[in-house]
């Protein structure tokens, strides 16, 4: 992005909570969390900065902070990619200490209680029909003065080949928009359930969306009867990172900066 050039918000994300270490605190067991803004690959690559939005507590307009992508993730703030090209995916450590310094209000999606990894997927019985939320900021819709998300509705299409190991991602039957690249997507919970299923009665992260599923509809000539021009249009399906890989990379990039960390003595659970 220019200086000069007002920011322009073109893509989501949202804050991923990897557990670090478990301790005792005031009598009960609390979790260390290294806290990482996810988003997809293709939003970062390419990029030295990112703009992060976020609301004050108290009730002033939001406010925007500079991250450096380029720092060696292992150690702090940077971007970090799945090795995987075909994952689109990536993540950036966060100063949360700088957020609570300065009044900032934000949520973490926490790795042991809100996110949902593959073994959960079949332990919660997801599956096709399902409801689903995508949060997110499509067409730069992010509020003028406060940050609020744009919620989307929809269900989950097919997701089988991914439980079964045959693809790196689930599709949801939600039309997606530009803004919408790194929205978190959870499932609903439900009051009520079909007899012989497992109830959804709580919300957790499944995946990240990465962008829509194109169809091309093609203009054909009535004079010559061949196609002239070809349209891409919106299918209203789109595609899913599943959570497990951004579990997985967390996992990486958090061994890698313990091994540094311990090799300076100091403590990687900080």
């Amino acid at each position: 992005m220019d200086s000069t050039k007002e920011i322009r918000w073109v893509a989501s994300g949202f804050l991923y909570g990897h557990l670090r270490c478990k301790r005792e605190h005031a009598g009960r067991s609390v979790g260390g969390y290294g806290v990482y803004l996810a988003t997809n690959r293709h939003v970062l690559e390419g990029q030295d900065k990112a703009y992060l939005r976020f609301n004050p507590e108290a009730s002033q307009p939001a406010r925007t902070f500079v991250v450096d992508l380029q720092v060696d993730p292992s150690l702090g703030p940077g971007m970090v990619a799945h090795p995987d090209p075909d994952i689109d995916l990536a993540l950036c450590l966060i100063d949360t200490g700088r957020l609570d310094a300065e009044g900032i209000r934000y949520t973490v999606f926490a790795q042991d209680r809100y996110v949902a990894d593959r073994k959960a997927f079949e332990d919660l019985a997801i599956t096709e029909g399902d409801f689903v939320y995508v949060l997110g900021f499509p067409m730069e819709l992010v509020g003028k003065e406060r940050n609020f998300v744009v919620v989307r509705q929809g269900v989950i299409a097919r997701v089988r080949d991914y439980l079964e190991g045959v693809s790196k991602e689930f599709l949801i039957d939600c039309t997606v928009f530009p803004g919408n690249s790194g929205s978190p997507v959870v499932n609903k919970p439900e009051a009520s359930w079909v007899q012989g299923t497992k109830p959804q009665n709580a919300a957790y992260l499944l995946g990240i969306a990465a962008g829509y599923i194109p169809y091309t509809d093609i203009a054909i000539s009535q004079q010559t009867g061949k196609p002239r021009v070809a349209f891409e249009e919106n299918s209203g399906l789109s595609s899913v990172v599943p959570a497990q890989y951004l579990i997985d990379l967390a996992e990486s990039v958090e061994q890698r900066r313990a091994a540094i960390l311990t090799e300076r003595g100091q403590d990687p659970n900080v």
